[in-house]
């Protein structure tokens, strides 16, 4: 074999891995966006059992082909305070063995060598896809299409990769140096630095089967590739951890300690079973004769083999593997009660889209709760002239406004991702004037204060029936603050509807209050200046009103597509 040919391979192999990469994203995406309301349930669901959160792991990394999307969600999840890192542990456990379900079909895609083969059977999927996507009408249809064209450009990808791996084999040069690489340490660092160059222990595993398959590599030295790669996957969740709270790199460091951990216990056993059959018994031959005349099969299932005996083995070592990261990663406040930062997303949950935005709504839904306290303590502070809270009223303000900046950038960065459904779109073409008409909440209420020192600047205060006033219409807002957060939660339109009401009736409220007050100001019972502040006291109510009705109002653009 020349140069060229040799150029031509490696070419064809760099080919390979980039249609593999895409049809991995592809297919990751469009699985997102199609089981996007169970991936949202899935993982909003926190449990108290280590084998659910195993479960939660392995079929949410099975659903959406990405253990990478999966942990670094589950660090957003840990960094947000939503799981505890015992919770996050056992769901990377779990992402160890979802992972697996990638080279099992990759592997099933590599029968039939003389007849036709699946893989360009598989292969075929990709056009049909690529037909749905075209011409279909339903976005669901399309979606399924994706998924589709993904799933058979997985297999253009591997047939590309395994086409380089028969011209290297080709090679004598080649095949002696591999076979000189016998060191299971050495192969298992290769596998983890490849891996951790490609962000893909999918593409790795994938290229070891490949080998294997075109006789390149035997298959104890696949086994030990394989092994370097659930190393090297770490690569990731280190990245996302690095970027993110205290206990965002302890979930990280869980993760490389969990495959470091299997890693050294399987080169022991292997080390153990070599030395106690005098050199007659290793992984390789045990599982050349499970599933004999089978290569792809026989790396396939050790890989799942070692998933599977590393998460039993680590399972119920989870609680000590929590405390040691505990001790290491000291750094930082780790007890949740950080302030200025989002609470329910970050970056890391751009990973997967659709749960991100299930996400985006608790940190609305938090905002609002936020900004409806500082409502009751601006009341409180002009109806009794007392400024104790006045320090606590300033630091949620500066947090609300902190949460209408940061949400907002958050949201830009979610729509520009892939896999979000058509309702997921919808919801976050709203979210920018949801956050606003929160946001405007705060500023009122902030309004009220500035009322409130002008009373006491003045030495005046409110008539006993100016309180009286104030004290019913905050009964009012908090009856339309229900049925705002109830319909727009639960995205009830019966709720809204009632909403509406509640909201007219403050609109007439607020205008008996204006004619009270004039009664009260030609009584004497008023001066101007109280007039004044308790007019514009009603007159910012009547608005945080409105901007709440505004808040439920957009689950209209759900019923009406508008």
């Amino acid at each position: 074999m020349g140069t060229t040919a040799i150029l031509s391979a490696i070419l064809t192999l760099l080919s390979g891995i980039g249609i593999f990469l895409v049809a991995c994203q592809m297919m990751s995406s469009n699985l997102e966006s199609a089981s996007s309301a169970k991936l949202k349930s899935l993982f909003a669901r926190a449990s108290r059992s280590k084998l659910i959160g195993v479960g939660i792991g392995t079929v949410g990394t099975a659903a959406i082909q990405s253990s990478g999307a999966t942990t670094v969600m589950t660090i957003g999840f840990v960094n947000a305070g939503i799981i505890t890192l015992s919770q996050a542990a056992t769901i990377i456990f779990g992402a160890n063995i979802g992972t697996t379900v990638t080279a099992q079909i990759v592997a099933l895609g590599m029968f039939g060598s003389n007849a036709l083969s699946t893989t360009v059977i598989f292969s075929a999927f990709a056009g049909i896809g690529a037909l749905m996507m075209m011409f279909a009408k339903s976005s669901n249809t399309r979606t399924w299409g994706g998924i589709l064209t993904g799933f058979g450009m997985l297999f253009v990808g591997l047939s590309l990769m395994s086409g380089s791996m028969e011209d290297f084999a080709a090679l004598d040069g080649v095949r002696i140096f591999l076979a000189k690489i016998s060191n299971p340490l050495l192969l298992v660092l290769i596998g983890a630095v490849l891996t951790a160059i490609i962000q893909s222990s999918s593409v790795m595993t994938s290229i070891a089967l490949a080998m294997c398959v075109t006789g390149l590599i035997s298959l104890n030295q696949g086994i030990f590739l394989t092994m370097g790669s659930n190393i090297g996957s770490c690569i990731v969740a280190i990245i996302a951890g690095m970027t993110s709270g205290a206990n965002a790199k302890r979930t990280a460091l869980i993760h490389l300690l969990f495959n470091c951990s299997g890693v050294i216990v399987f080169l022991v056993a292997g080390w153990l079973l070599n030395v106690l059959s005098g050199n007659s018994l290793s992984f390789g031959i045990l599982f050349e004769k499970m599933f004999p005349d089978a290569p792809q099969t026989q790396l396939a299932m050790f890989h799942t083999f070692f998933n599977v005996a590393t998460v039993m083995f680590m399972l119920p070592l989870t609680d000590a593997l929590v405390g040691f990261v505990t001790k290491i990663i000291r750094t930082g406040d780790v007890s949740g009660n950080e302030t200025l930062r989002l609470h329910y997303v970050d970056d890391n949950m751009l990973q997967a889209p659709p749960v991100a935005v299930g996400q985006t709504k608790r940190e609305i839904l938090r905002m609002a709760d936020l900004s409806m306290a500082n409502f009751d303590r601006s009341l409180d502070i002009i109806t009794t002239l007392n400024f104790s809270e006045r320090e606590l009223f300033d630091s949620t303000e500066q947090e609300i406004n902190f949460i209408n900046k940061s949400l907002v950038d958050f949201v830009v960065k979610l729509s520009d991702r892939r896999g979000l459904g058509g309702r997921d779109k919808l919801f976050l073409s709203t979210v920018y004037r949801t956050v606003r008409d929160v946001e405007r909440i705060g500023d009122y209420a902030e309004n009220i204060v500035e009322y409130a020192d002008a009373l006491s600047a003045a030495g005046d205060k409110f008539s006993d029936e100016a309180l009286y006033e104030i004290s019913q219409l905050r009964i009012l807002v908090h009856s339309l603050y229900d049925k705002v957060i109830s319909a727009y939660s639960r995205e009830n339109m019966e709720d809204l509807d009632q909403a509406n009401i509640i909201e007219e009736q403050i609109d007439d409220f607020t205008k008996r209050m204006e004619d009270d007050h004039i009664e009260r100001l030609n009584k004497g019972i008023c001066n101007a200046n109280t007039g004044a502040q308790y007019m514009e006291l009603s007159s910012n109510t009547e608005r945080i009103a409105d901007h709440l009705i505004n808040v439920a109002k957009t689950i209209r653009a759900f019923q009406t597509g508008a």
